[in-house]
């Protein structure tokens, strides 16, 4: 049978972008087995937005920073949660525009994952295309928002910008553009013999795991799990454009759920969000963008809301959730909790990497689109026995590991420096 062997990679290897202990037991070639450890990126962002004399509106730019690519979906999901525990409403106009950047987001972010997708396959020339393409969106998220990344547009009650009428015509001269290319981005992925070769029968998640290792997103869906956000449970205004989670199905193709029905998924869903934005521009209602034009008023609103909220929104990845509880008389809410859809799909990497080969870790690693930084969790097993760190323990771990990293002995208790 021949002898297994250890592979390590991570936390610290040239072919990570982000920190993350894959131990994988290799027979020959061939993966027999995986070990999984997440928990070496921890930046308290939870923590640092649940501090006293930081109020809702600065948390809004922390969860901004959550993760550059999803830089809009973090913040959708936290107005939500807010907005229910403090009764407010959201101007049509306002949910329509939100929309318009989401789908926005998921095409740029669509596109940057089919481009390292073909790095990881070892195919540049596809990588460049496809990041090259890329900056069209780019270029009309800045034009909407003044950002390429980070767009900071909305606040509770809405958002920050309109769309002016000057501003139409740049935007669906990029959606033409994309409607252009749609075909040819899919023949250059889907038909090309190499890419085949490298992802049709690799890493593959059936329908029965994806469901057990409760995968969201892309991941689930090319599985054949029809599980999207915007479909099951709509929120801001989906519910206008009935939208239906895309699977390999409609691309003619039976799911087995390998690195190719991801990429199927994922190019599908970018013409999906042309036609949401197409419809969105069609049909915006007129009217404010947002509830509180003065921010003081909305301040003021906050600090007397009482009660706990939860906010959803299918980011790119699938599902992202944030949770809060606010009291009376704080700016800074009581408790905020955020769920990544990485969280979610992380434990989906066993089944697919058993049983390929070493050359198929990268691909299949990143088919899954991981953000290991989203996912901000501690967890300790001492032989059998779990241990659960608890917020104090932690902070004072933190800051006994900056002292003894930076040679200071200033930091007072408190961690304020």
């Amino acid at each position: 049978m021949g002898e297994v062997f250890e592979v390590p990679i991570g936390p610290i290897h040239p072919a990570l972008k982000e920190p993350i202990r894959l131990t994988f037991r290799v027979r020959g070639e061939r993966i027999v087995g995986v070990e999984i450890r997440a928990g070496f990126a921890h930046r308290g962002i939870e923590f640092m937005g649940m501090r006293q004399g930081r109020n809702l509106i600065q948390v809004l730019y922390l969860a901004e920073r959550i993760c550059g690519i999803c830089s809009v979906s973090h913040p959708i999901a936290l107005t939500q949660a807010v907005e229910r525990a403090a009764g407010i409403e959201v101007p049509p106009r306002a949910q329509y525009i939100r929309v318009i950047i989401s789908e926005l987001e998921r095409i740029h972010s669509h596109l940057l994952w089919a481009g390292v997708a073909a790095h990881e396959l070892g195919f540049d020339t596809l990588l460049h295309l496809t990041w090259r393409v890329r900056e069209k969106v780019l270029d009309i998220l800045e034009e909407l928002t003044g950002n390429r990344i980070n767009y900071a547009i909305p606040i509770f009650g809405g958002v920050r910008r309109d769309i002016a009428p000057e501003q139409y015509p740049k935007v669906w001269e990029a959606l033409r553009y994309y409607r252009g290319l749609l075909e040819q981005l899919l023949d250059a992925f889907l038909n090309d013999p190499t890419v085949m070769a490298r992802t049709r029968g690799v890493g593959v998640l059936e329908p029965k795991e994806a469901e057990e290792f409760c995968a969201v997103g892309p991941t689930a869906r090319a599985s054949g799990l029809p599980k999207d956000v915007r479909q099951d449970r709509p929120y801001l205004a989906y519910s206008d454009f009935a939208v239906k989670a895309i699977t390999p199905e409609d691309y003619g193709l039976t799911p087995i759920g390998d690195v190719y029905d991801k990429i199927v998924v994922r190019l599908l869903e970018v013409g999906q969000s042309l036609e949401i934005i197409e419809k969105a521009l069609e049909d915006m209602p007129e009217g404010e963008i947002t509830s509180f034009p003065k921010i003081p008023a909305l301040l003021a609103h906050l600090k007397k809301a009482e009660g706990e909220g939860l906010g959803w929104h299918e980011a790119p990845r699938g599902e992202l959730i944030h949770y809060v509880q606010l009291v009376p008389g704080e700016e800074a809410p009581l408790v905020w909790k955020v769920k990544a859809p990485t969280y979610s799909n992380l434990l989906s990497w066993r089944p697919m990497f058993e049983g390929q080969e070493i050359a198929d870790i990268p691909i299949i690693a990143a088919c899954i689109d991981p953000c290991i930084c989203c996912n901000d969790r501690f967890h300790i097993v001492e032989g059998s026995r779990e241990k659960i760190v608890a917020k104090e323990e932690l902070l004072r771990l933190s800051w006994e590991k900056t002292r003894r990293i930076s040679g200071q002995r200033g930091l007072r208790d408190g961690g304020k420096g």
